[in-house]
């Protein structure tokens, strides 16, 4: 019975951390529609799910750039932007287009790029040259993906054109995702 038990027990601890991964998914979500007395504009996104292999932790996490002050007046002037972590029903609205596993050190990397973009050096929005596409795209290259051109302000057009320079990453629905490592150098200003 001992001798079962240990080459099973050592099995279990081989697959469980085989297991343990995190998966990247970009998003954009429809704009120019109206919901609780909202108007939603286009927007792109990221979520992070799964479990890091190190320490077992559950990740969920998801999180887009937006002005902090939205309004008419971002069509002639630069303002402040934020990280914003969208909320469930939202992230369930959007459409995905690439997916991809990344180490813990790659999540850790895309997860420390966008603490970046919510500090003095990075928080500045401007709706034409550095919006949600600007920061998904910074977001998707360290995490080791191509991007497609950027500036942009059609956040699904964006998103498909980089998901065809990526076709392994591309979203097909159930499969499994892209695994990846992230660049060397995720160095905010480096891009």
């Amino acid at each position: 019975m001992r001798r079962a038990g240990l080459p099973g027990l050592l099995l279990a601890l081989i697959a469980g951390s085989a297991w343990a991964e995190v998966t990247l998914t970009f998003y954009a979500h429809p704009g120019a529609r109206v919901r609780d007395g909202n108007l939603l504009f286009p927007h792109a996104f990221v979520q992070a799910t799964g479990t890091l292999e190190d320490t077992g932790d559950t990740v969920d996490w998801a999180a887009g750039f937006t002005a902090r002050n939205p309004g008419p007046h971002l069509l002639f002037a630069r303002g402040d932007g934020v990280v914003e972590l969208p909320n469930p029903r939202y992230v369930g609205e959007g459409k995905p287009y690439l997916r991809l596993t990344v180490s813990d050190a790659g999540y850790r990397a895309v997860r420390a790029r966008a603490d970046w973009w919510n500090t003095p050096e990075g928080w500045v929005y401007d709706l034409r040259r550095r919006n949600c596409i600007t920061f998904i795209a910074d977001l998707a290259r360290v995490a080791g993906l191509q991007t497609a051109a950027e500036p942009s302000m059609k956040p699904g057009s964006f998103l498909e054109a980089t998901a065809a320079l990526n076709p392994a990453a591309a979203w097909r629905g159930d499969e499994a995702p892209l695994a990846t490592e992230p660049e060397a150098d995720p160095t905010p200003g480096g891009r």
